[in-house]
């Protein structure tokens, strides 16, 4: 037991799980509200607006889906460097600066899902609201009621991807152990000293607590319905 014991506080108070965990749940936290008012916005506005070079404009946001993290990490270093263009905001090597660079790669991913299932569902629902008589802004919040399940989700997916995002957080955060050190990055310093089983312990902690924040969701998803229908 005392094995055991000593293990566990080895973990926490040398990798800095504590801090980790704060620090994971500020930025993914941040970085998902964030992503989701500017994805959801730009991709209800992709799908209602038609102008010249649309489709380019959407296979350009879909290239973008993909883009490597560490690519977004490495741009977003560069930005926020010293004698980059952002370098006087100070950005680099802390919370913000790391929020800024999951926002680059999860906006386009929520953008493009968005505008995959509006593709879907708006004409009918235009329809609806134009046989209704229903104004520009009533078709465009009927069309976000809607859409609410697949928002719910692609919000979820957000999320998701920023709490397990780690290249682009390891090179703006830096990994500072007590101030950007998230669980990903901590997972990576531990494979990298070749303590494999804790990294193991941390990545295991990681999906649970994913697991739970999805719980916490749902059920709040669930009591929004009821409400709803009372």
């Amino acid at each position: 037991m005392n094995g055991l014991e000593e293990w566990v506080n080895r973990i926490f108070s040398d990798v800095g799980v504590y801090d980790a965990i704060k620090v994971t749940f500020q930025m993914a936290v941040a970085s998902t509200l964030i992503s989701s008012v500017l994805g959801i916005s730009l991709g209800l506005l992709l799908e209602r607006v038609h102008f010249p070079g649309k489709r380019i404009v959407v296979r350009i946001n879909r290239t973008l889906m993909g883009v490597p993290p560490v690519v977004v990490g490495l741009f977003v270093y560069m930005l926020t460097m010293r004698r980059g263009p952002l370098g006087f905001l100070e950005l680099l090597f802390t919370i913000k600066g790391m929020v800024l660079a999951q926002v680059l790669i999860i906006t386009p991913v929520i953008c493009g899902m968005t505008y995959s299932y509006a593709a879907k569902t708006a004409p009918a629902v235009r329809t609806f609201a134009k046989t209704m008589g229903a104004g520009r802004m009533q078709t465009d919040l009927l069309l976000i009621r809607e859409m609410k399940y697949e928002l719910y989700f692609v919000m979820i997916t957000g999320f998701g991807r920023s709490i397990s995002e780690v290249g682009a957080v390891m090179l703006v955060g830096g990994n500072i152990k007590g101030s950007t050190r998230t669980m990903t990055t901590a997972i990576a310093l531990l494979k990298s000293q070749g303590i494999f089983y804790e990294g193991m312990a941390l990545g295991i902690l990681l999906l649970a607590m994913a697991f739970v924040v999805q719980c916490l969701a749902d059920f709040f998803h669930r009591e929004a319905e009821e409400n709803e229908n009372y």
